[in-house]
């Protein structure tokens, strides 16, 4: 199985003939993504990448029966983006715009509580590279080329160390169920904890890596969900060893603030939760290899 998403589940793409929608959406197609059609505003009637183009993200879901979509609007629109994927019953938004004002997204995360849960959009993001359920489809930017199928669920903050893990679990013949870039804004739809629960109820799931940054408390919370609620092996790794308090390392939510904000003092929680923590980016893959290793996966377990 895979979480959120496979090659069942119908895409839009929100910002579908800009050129970034353009070439992430050929992308997407390309891996196997069932891509349905896309919203641009001013065009609708239109055809693009051989799909239908719509004015509205309600149009789109009454012809095409779309659940899912990613948002590749500018930052200043990427709010109404979201809000109007929610209004549409749109059930998973995937929004890899960077520069979304905190504001905005305090706005958009109000906007979804006032949905009943059974119906709230899952926002993941933004700031994000996306997710890919390996060898099925994926809604984001990363290099499909790099993840193979297997029984490693990634969630993480920084895209890159999700492509770099990714790589280095190939390269040793270890697969992934799903990758999930939450996104490294300080404010943003998913956290750690959310995507932590789905993979600890997806069978096919046997172990979990988590990538985190300096700054927030998404880390603690997080290791605190494992100790008290997982039964799979989690690896752990937090960029930014070596960031100085007070100084922003790119992500608008990598900031050291408070006592527990460092990549030590994170590290050093994960460790005291019963995390497996890789020592540098560089071994991410081998820990991987080890948790699976070690794990007897649930169901071994109850037939013994």
């Amino acid at each position: 199985m895979s979480i959120l998403l496979d090659e069942a589940t119908r895409v839009i793409v929100q910002g579908f003939t800009g050129d970034k929608g353009t070439f992430h959406a050929n992308e997407m197609i390309a891996y196997g993504t069932n891509v349905v059609g896309g919203v641009t505003p001013g065009k609708g009637g239109a055809t693009h990448l051989e799909r239908p183009v719509f004015n509205t993200v309600k149009e789109a879901v009454a012809h095409t029966g779309a659940t899912a979509s990613l948002i590749l609007v500018p930052a200043p629109f990427c709010a109404d983006a979201i809000m109007e994927a929610a209004d549409a019953s749109i059930r998973l938004v995937v929004t890899i715009t960077d520069g979304v004002p905190a504001q905005d997204m305090m706005t958009v995360k109000r906007y979804l509580w006032r949905y009943a849960k059974e119906r709230r959009t899952r926002l993941i993001g933004p700031n994000c590279a996306g997710l890919i359920s390996a060898g099925k489809a994926m809604m984001g930017i990363m290099p499909g080329h790099i993840y193979a199928r297997g029984a490693v669920g990634v969630v993480t903050r920084s895209g890159t160390l999700g492509y770099e893990a990714a790589s280095q679990m190939k390269a040793l013949g270890v697969g992934v169920t799903t990758s999930v870039g939450i996104g490294g804004d300080p404010i943003n739809g998913s956290s750690f904890v959310d995507m932590l629960a789905l993979f600890e109820a997806d069978p096919e799931t046997e172990a979990v890596m988590m990538i985190g940054e300096i700054g927030g408390p998404q880390e603690a919370d997080a290791a605190l969900f494992v100790k008290e609620h997982m039964t799979k092996p989690v690896i752990g790794y937090v960029a930014g060893l070596t960031a100085p308090k007070g100084r922003r390392m790119g992500h608008a939510g990598a900031i050291i603030s408070a006592f527990g904000d460092t990549a030590a003092e994170k590290a050093e929680i994960m460790r005291s939760a019963g995390l497996i923590v890789a020592p540098s980016p560089a071994e991410l893959g081998a820990a991987a290899a080890q948790a699976l290793a070690r794990h007897v996966p649930r169901h071994v377990m109850v037939q013994q």
